[in-house]
């Protein structure tokens, strides 16, 4: 019997459409760096109306944005774009009100907004060999500086899929509200270094580590509330209640910092934003901060921490037996609401100490910041296979890394699309996740 061979002009049509609007486009990081300039000029709540590049040899962009004050636009310049060293390297600022900046205007524009000299068109200090042209090591280089920056990213994702994957194991059911303790934990950060930076203590790292310390406390009684309040009195029912409960607390978490801090953008100071050559060809040089390789660590004592907590705690056994089979833990003494309202106290820390990443490496923490960000890690998380520990981490690893390649050599717009595109093809083809266990409908 003659069979039809497999139509693939669909499929491949779909595909290279993909392909070419990749290189459609403003540059998002370009976008960013220049929305982060505008409170300098209008301290209230602005909206962004329309990002659009400008004609020129060097590549720019002009957004057009609302204010309290009526509608203007902002323009930045840019040395470069994609493979391009000088790709976040700011050349010039012009607004509709002020014209093009004067170089003393562009300067203080440049210290007050605090960010490495890299990604502010900082003159080279005296003494520092001008750069030669590309060879043939750049692409790698520029390889590598991607890998370095996807390992913070990493390190969000990671840090809030624990969260997701402790619950899930324990519980088989998703709190979805997750992402609303990682935007609380972001914005006591913010509140916190700002703190800081008046009485002086900024630059303490003692300091930082205790508003750490202090935001992923006040976040673990928030989880260990958000239990007691509301998940403890639906844990007998077997219908999706849970699940709208938790969506409900979403919102209202939002809703609440809405109105208590208002809708604008918070940038607390950079913290440990020494830059620091690693690798370099004359062309391209691969660069990272003190504040990444704090991260790392952070983020690696944490894990070690949670795995030494599970493995040789009386919790730990506790949480594994509940994992297993709940009613039989229940059977043999364990106390299920103590375990699990500890459970989601672990969650809760562990989604503070990503929110804190996102505040002091990233800055611009809002009361929407938990909500995509959330998802992504829960994306993560099934990647992954969640309830699995090590599982977590893993999903959050490659999601940072699919995340910012795409973003490094196409169009970031389309990131988003990419990552969740991900997470359903991984629900299609292996549900289980990468390091997950199939549960059972009694489980």
């Amino acid at each position: 019997m003659h069979r039809r061979p497999p139509r693939l002009f669909p499929p491949l049509f779909l595909l290279i459409a993909v392909l070419l609007l990749t290189g459609c486009g403003v540059d998002g990081d370009q976008a960013a760096l220049c929305r982060k300039l505008i409170p300098a000029f209008d301290s209230g709540p602005v909206t962004i109306l329309d990002t659009a590049e400008m004609a020129g040899e060097e590549p720019a962009l002009r957004l057009t944005y609302r204010a309290d004050n009526g509608t203007h636009w902002i323009a930045c310049r840019f040395g470069g774009r994609f493979f391009d060293s000088r790709r976040h390297e700011l050349v010039a600022v012009a607004t509709d009100r002020m014209g093009r900046l004067r170089p003393m205007q562009f300067t203080m524009l440049r210290i007050w907004a605090g960010l490495p000299a890299a990604r502010l068109g900082l003159p080279p200090e005296s003494g520092e060999p001008e750069r030669g042209p590309r060879t043939d090591w750049a692409p790698l280089l520029f390889f590598l500086q991607q890998v370095i920056n996807a390992a913070t990213v990493a390190c969000v994702y990671g840090l809030l899929a624990l969260g997701y994957t402790l619950v899930y194991g324990i519980l088989g059911q998703i709190n979805l509200a997750m992402g609303e303790l990682t935007m609380i934990g972001a914005m006591l950060t913010a509140m916190g270094a700002a703190a800081l930076g008046m009485a002086g203590l900024g630059s303490l790292p003692l300091a930082v580590l205790g508003v750490f310390a202090t935001v992923m406390a006040f976040t673990a009684v928030q989880g260990w509330t958000m239990d007691r309040l509301v998940f403890r009195r639906l844990r007998r029912t077997h219908n999706h209640t849970p699940l709208i409960a938790a969506v409900g607390l979403s919102i209202a978490y939002q809703e609440g910092m809405r109105l208590l801090h208002g809708a604008r953008d918070w940038w607390p100071a950079q913290f440990l934003a020494d830059r620091h050559e690693l690798l370099s060809d004359g062309a391209f040089t691969v660069t990272a901060l003190t504040s990444q390789a704090v991260i790392l660590l952070m983020t690696g004592g944490l894990y070690a921490l949670l795995w030494a907590i599970m493995q040789r705690t009386a919790y730990g056994r506790a949480h594994r037996a509940c994992a297993d089979d709940v009613g039989a833990a229940e059977l043999v003494g364990v106390d299920v609401d103590r375990t699990v309202a500890t459970t989601f106290a672990v969650g809760g820390a562990l989604a503070a100490a990503a929110g804190a990443v996102i505040a002091l490496y990233y800055g611009g923490v809002n009361f929407y910041t938990g909500y995509l960000v959330g998802f992504k890690a829960l994306a993560a998380a099934v990647v992954g296979g969640i309830g699995s520990v090590p599982g977590a981490m893993l999903g959050g690893a490659l999601l940072g890394l699919v995340e910012t390649f795409w973003s490094a050599y196409f169009a970031i717009a389309y990131k988003d699309i990419v990552a969740f595109g991900l997470l359903t093809l991984f629900l299609i083809y292996r549900p289980d996740g990468l390091m997950g266990r199939r549960r059972g409908r009694g489980d």
